[in-house]
């Protein structure tokens, strides 16, 4: 059997077509993922902002609004380093 240099070029090709089908298929995968995590952040946040709007209005009735906001402010100011020290604590 007689195995030419074209033959190992041809071989080459041919695996580098199927592995740039499967990094166009994985990168798809990759960014779909992404785009979704994205789109779950956005919705997260858009919750958070209406839960604390919710309890500024609740806090509101008993308390005024200015002591309201103070209250809010200070609760979204803990749930704020709450998530700073999670995410240093995550990357180490």
């Amino acid at each position: 059997m007689k195995t030419t240099i074209s033959d190992f070029i041809i071989a080459f090709l041919d695996l580098l077509e199927a592995e740039g089908r499967t990094l166009r298929e994985e990168t798809m995968r990759v960014g779909w993922g992404l785009a979704f995590v994205g789109l779950s952040a956005v919705i997260g946040l858009v919750a958070l902002g209406f839960f604390l709007w919710g309890v500024y209005q609740y806090t509101a009735a008993w308390v005024g609004p200015p002591a309201a906001a103070l209250l809010l402010a200070l609760l979204a100011l803990a749930l704020a380093l709450a998530t700073a020290r999670l995410a240093v604590r995550w990357t180490r």
